[in-house]
């Protein structure tokens, strides 16, 4: 605290040497709060995306449908790879409210890898697409179909990314505060792209191979 006095002339003077210490002011759990509403315009994106797959999933223009061009077995497989990838980064969490920075690494480590191998697949998928002559300018329905898919896929691109970088933290720095609250904003958005990936799966493939 500086200490202030006044002068026999009314002036008011401060001492010299006072110093002015301040605080920084972080709210408590601001930075989740702040990603929330990132997730919420990430929800805004998709919905628009599912909203423009609606109006233009049936406009075929005399070109390929889903029923045509969709392995479902193959899709199936992918979405086991990003579902296990949410159930491996439970585990991660879990090793990291034990303190066990090893555990956690590893558990990280197997979800980069699930994501790596759905990533893998849908590249897969989209060149043998472009191959078959089905790509995104054929066709409105295969503009959204890979607006919309595409969309999602370089999320799990850039969660890989994020979670790449994480595991170099922890392994400098440990599990200290913040990155405890970077492993759960990635959790929240690594499961947010799970739930995004559900509605994609039902309502682009399983309702596109109807006749």
């Amino acid at each position: 605290m500086s200490e202030i006095t006044a002068t026999s002339n009314g002036a008011v003077s401060a001492d010299s040497n006072s110093r002015f210490f301040v605080r920084e002011h972080h709210p408590e759990n601001g930075t989740l709060l702040g990603f929330w509403i990132y997730l919420m315009s990430d929800c805004l994106i998709f919905a628009c995306l599912f909203a423009t797959y609606a109006v233009l999933g049936r406009s075929y223009a005399g070109g390929p449908s889903g029923a045509e061009l969709f392995e479902l077995p193959l899709v199936a497989l992918n979405t086991a790879f990003l579902l296990l990838s949410s159930i491996t980064y439970g585990f991660a969490m879990i090793e990291s409210q034990r303190n066990r920075v090893k555990g956690t690494l590893v558990w990280l480590g197997i979800t980069g890898l699930f994501g790596l191998a759905f990533l893998s697949l849908e590249l897969y998928e989209f060149a043998h697409l472009i191959h078959e002559g089905a790509g995104p300018q054929r066709s409105g329905f295969l503009t959204s179909f890979f607006a919309l898919v595409g969309t999602h896929g370089l999320h799990v691109t850039f969660g890989i990314v994020w979670l790449v970088t994480l595991m170099f933290q922890l392994g400098r720095h440990g599990l200290i505060n913040e990155n405890r609250r970077r492993l759960m904003c990635l959790s929240m958005f690594w499961h947010f792209l799970d739930v995004v990936w559900i509605g994609v799966f039902t309502f682009v493939y399983l309702m596109g191979v109807l006749p």
